[in-house]
């Protein structure tokens, strides 16, 4: 592993287990692979508020529409078989479609732009008023026409996906759940992954899901147990984090190991069909998303279910799948996998720590909050762990003597060209860092000062 690399890791899991904190989030699991393999699982906070359980790596959470990926491999699988083409008409493989639905080929379906309705005429089961459609009730809706014109624009849509379930299942003479487990899951090497939460082991550790905070004032816990039924192939995956970057992973046109062949990987990443009205430029391929952030073009997708929020992203030139699990309705997992990406093309850019500059670094507090001193190659750079972008603005220390520098690049309101300086105590720790005429200190040592200062129930009087 490149040094680089091993200096951001460190960094990636102090500022994420810092965002959960400030952001008070129920919980949070990162899994980053390298060339295939895991080199990092963390799990921060609870995997069930009420009852105080701790979060670990091995906790399966339900990745909702990441699940989407695993059928398009198994559409991509039977069709590296030659069992189907993408330009079929669905209508070829399941009947009792209106004839529009049924028009629509295979290709449409994976890439969202067949015009189906999203989810149906009640959407329920995703704020647990009903459950998921059982298949008649799948065929019921489809029997209906479109809601738009096939092949106009992109059109995000679950009731898709549950039809190339139906696909699949008439193709290959058996559930879905038993063939994509077999042939997809079990080859890709995910043992702690599932089709369905009905498939999951009852020993399986399983983070429950989480609400707002609002409206009650307090999180409730969403057990997040619903069988998704005919929408099982759109949304019904529960796994691992570390599961489920190792598979995105192998969907890399470049990877070594993997299910599909390079042609089909290549034709799921592609860029088919722009987004609309993303904050951020993104696109679409068959069931994976893709884009630039912090310099970085990637791939993945995100998953969000009754009480999860999930992303994955996948940086080909770097050989790096990232996935980031929450387990509330609100979690920051989609900024959480950006944030990642900046700390990683930050230390990519700039390298890993010198000897010059290597133990310039810690948390380190004010009244204000705190601050993150990042060594370089040459450069310290002064970060805000509270930022999805840690480096947004961030001033830079040219280190000058074992305790002395410059501040050297800072924004025009902050205090570039003053002197840093650091005090020991007698054992030659550091004890204070003087950034300009801003002194920091160790965390404890400003909440024990706070506390003095600013004693609960007080309140100072004017001119005091």
């Amino acid at each position: 592993m490149d040094a680089w690399l091993r200096a951001a890791l460190d960094y990636v899991r102090d500022w994420l287990e810092f965002q959960v904190q400030v952001s008070q989030q129920p919980g949070c699991i990162i899994a980053i692979a390298h060339r295939g393999d895991i080199i990092a699982e963390h799990a921060f906070g609870h995997a069930n508020l009420d009852t105080g359980e701790k979060l670990t790596p091995r906790h399966r959470f339900r990745v909702a529409s990441h699940t989407k990926a695993f059928t398009a491999a198994g559409i991509m699988r039977l069709r590296e078989r030659k069992r189907l083409r993408l330009d079929d008409p669905v209508g070829q493989y399941v009947s009792k479609l209106h004839p529009d639905v049924a028009a629509c080929t295979i290709a449409q379906m994976l890439s969202h732009t067949a015009g189906l309705i999203r989810d149906g005429g009640n959407s329920g089961q995703f704020t647990d008023s009903r459950s998921y459609l059982a298949p008649e009730e799948l065929l019921a809706e489809l029997a209906l026409p479109p809601a738009i014109d096939p092949n106009t624009r992109f059109k995000y849509s679950n009731h898709g996906y549950g039809l190339l379930g139906l696909v699949i299942e008439s193709i290959v003479g058996e559930p879905y759940s038993a063939w994509i487990r077999r042939e997809i899951m079990e080859p890709a090497g995910l043992r702690e992954t599932v089709p369905d939460i009905t498939l999951l082991a009852k020993a399986a550790p399983f983070a429950r899901g989480h609400s707002r905070l609002a409206p009650l004032g307090r999180r409730v816990v969403i057990p997040g147990d619903n069988p998704t039924h005919a929408i099982m192939p759109a949304a019904g995956i529960v796994a691992t984090a570390a599961d489920t970057a190792r598979f995105f992973a192998q969907l890399a046109p470049h990877a070594k190991n993997s299910v599909l062949s390079a042609a089909s990987r290549r034709e799921m990443t592609r860029r088919h069909w722009r987004v609309p009205q993303e904050v951020e430029e993104a696109y679409y391929g068959l069931a994976l998303a893709s884009g630039t952030t912090a310099g970085f073009d990637w791939f993945g997708h995100g998953g969000g279910f009754q009480g999860y929020i999930s992303r994955t992203s996948v940086i080909p030139a770097r050989e790096l799948a990232i996935t980031v699990l929450t387990n509330s309705v609100d979690g920051w997992a989609p900024g959480w996998v950006n944030g990642v990406k900046f700390i990683l093309q930050a230390f990519a850019t700039h390298g890993a720590p010198s000897r010059r500059t290597r133990d310039w670094t810690g948390r380190w507090w004010t009244l204000w909050g705190a601050i993150d001193l990042l060594p370089f190659n040459e450069r310290v750079m002064i970060a805000s762990p509270y930022l999805i972008n840690p480096f947004m603005d961030a001033a830079q220390i040219e280190v000058t003597g074992r305790d002395s520098g410059r501040i050297s690049e800072a924004a025009g309101f902050a205090s570039h060209g003053e002197a840093v300086r650091r005090v020991r105590e007698k054992s030659g720790a550091v004890s204070e860092i003087w950034l300009g005429g801003t002194r920091v200190r160790p965390e404890r040592v400003v909440s024990a000062e706070m506390e003095r200062n600013y004693p609960k129930g007080r309140t100072r009087r004017k001119g005091a």
